[in-house]
C-alpha cells in the first residue's frame, strides 16, 4: 500500500507574543512574513519556509515553558533544513541566542524560540 500522506503544508506553533516571535523567525532566521493566509480570528502570522509554512498562533500556551530538556533533541521539536549552518551560527551568536549542536554526528543544531519552542536545524546542500 503507498503512503496516503504526500508531505505536510504547514506546522503550528503557539507563541504568547506575535511581534516578539516575528522579531526571532524573521529578524534572526530571515523568513518572510505571507500576508495571503486568511485572519483566523486570533492574532498569529504565517511565514514560508520554502513551500512549506509555519503558523505561528498568539493563543494561551497549554504547556510549561520551565522545565523543558536543555536540549532541544529531547524534546517536541520543527527540524528545518539550512544549506549553511555557520551562516546560522553567526545570527544566533549577533543575537546572544542560546543552542547545542546535535548529538547525531550530523552538522545541525538546536535552538529555542522566545516561547521555548524546540527548533532543529540540519545543514544539507540542495539535491
Amino acid at each position: 500500500m503507498s503512503s496516503l500522506v504526500t508531505g505536510f503544508h504547514h506546522v503550528s506553533l503557539i507563541v504568547a507574543d506575535t511581534a516578539r516571535a516575528l522579531d526571532f523567525y524573521q529578524g534572526v532566521l530571515g523568513l518572510t512574513l505571507d500576508n495571503t493566509r486568511p485572519d483566523l480570528g486570533y492574532p498569529g502570522a504565517w511565514l514560508n519556509v520554502g513551500e512549506q509554512q509555519i503558523h505561528l498562533l498568539e493563543l494561551p500556551n497549554p504547556d510549561p515553558l520551565n522545565g523543558r530538556p536543555s536540549h532541544g533533541g529531547r524534546d517536541r521539536h520543527l527540524a528545518c533544513r539550512v544549506e549553511n549552518l555557520d551562516l546560522l551560527i553567526e545570527s544566533l551568536d549577533r543575537m546572544d541566542i542560546d543552542y547545542s549542536l546535535s548529538r547525531s554526528g550530523r552538522r545541525a543544531l538546536f535552538c529555542r524560540d522566545p516561547d521555548q519552542n524546540a527548533l532543529e536545524f540540519i545543514q544539507q546542500t540542495a539535491i
